[in-house]
């Protein structure tokens, strides 16, 4: 199994990312009704989102104490991070729903932030330690 010690730049990144995940998830929990009227994207969505965010930011949190990490996991983390930054700017443009123009600038603020944090992440993994 491929494990990494953990460069400082990638410890600090999935700190933020867990971090800030948690703080949106937590907000998109707790107002999921204002959210919807603000937005334009349904409460339902909204509170999907926050609930899979805190789990998420969880596990990012406990990832990021361990000093030795598989390189698996970190790949999942940056390959997740990514797909979510595709998943929504897809959903700001696709026609899917219909945002408004605050919820599309949610949405695309939320990918420019979420792929940032895939790119801090994946050079954090660059500048780890390869161990056996």
């Amino acid at each position: 199994m491929n494990t990494l010690r953990a460069s400082r730049l990638l410890t600090f990144a999935l700190l933020l990312d867990a971090g800030a995940t948690a703080a949106t998830g937590m907000l998109m929990l707790l107002f999921a009704a204002q959210l919807q009227v603000l937005l334009n994207l349904p409460a339902l969505l909204m509170t999907g989102a926050g609930v899979f965010m805190l789990v998420y930011a969880v596990a990012i949190e406990r990832l990021s104490r361990r000093s030795e990490l598989p390189r698996w996991a970190v790949l999942t983390v940056i390959i997740g991070n990514a797909l979510w930054a595709i998943e929504c700017a897809v959903l700001a443009f696709a026609g899917i729903l219909a945002p408004s123009t605050l919820g599309i600038a949610f949405l695309l603020v939320q990918a420019v932030i979420v792929f940032g944090f895939a790119e801090l992440q994946y050079v954090g993994m660059k500048r780890s330690t390869r161990m056996a």
